[in-house]
């Protein structure tokens, strides 16, 4: 990640990809999932080369919760995402906040026995979002088709089709 220096562009994304499948390939799902993260932190525009042969990383995402293994280290993806979420700084804060909180859709869905982390809900007085204002949040901040990719990703269909 060190070679992109300040860049948080094209490259910078695929980088971000690369390293997280490394991770993946090493058995480390955790740490997999954080550098995709960092892959979801780019600045880009949706034009990008490498966005184009790369879509955002919601499928890749999902596809880590359903297959890692019991012998891997995953930690709770809820709580993670909870936290990162509801704790996140700029650059373009909101963009990314609210595509934790798709993470956080997907991590629900994929692993419903894992708990949020009720105490910084109650006492920061969080709630947590629905399908429906994820996926408008994406439609306004996120690039173009970004809420659709997202919502292809997941399982919920209470969504009414446009």
């Amino acid at each position: 990640m060190k070679v992109c220096g300040k860049d948080r562009g094209g490259a910078f994304y695929l980088k971000a990809l690369e390293c997280g499948q490394s991770l993946w390939r090493q058995g480390l799902p955790a740490q997999a999932i954080l550098m995709l993260n960092r892959a979801f932190s780019a600045d880009l525009r949706g034009d990008e080369v490498e966005l184009l042969e790369w879509p955002l990383p919601y499928q890749a995402m999902r596809y880590i919760l359903e297959n890692s293994r019991d012998d891997w280290f995953l930690g709770n993806p809820r709580r993670h995402f909870q936290h990162l979420a509801t704790r996140m700084v700029e650059p373009r804060r909101d963009l990314r906040s609210w595509r934790a909180w798709a993470c956080w859709w997907i991590a629900r869905e994929v692993l419903p026995d894992q708990p949020a982390d009720d105490k910084q809900l109650e006492e920061e007085g969080i709630v947590e979002p629905t399908f429906d204002q994820i996926f408008e949040a994406l439609q306004e901040h996120g690039l173009e088709g970004e809420s659709l990719l997202w919502k292809e990703t997941t399982t919920t269909r209470l969504f009414p089709e446009s």
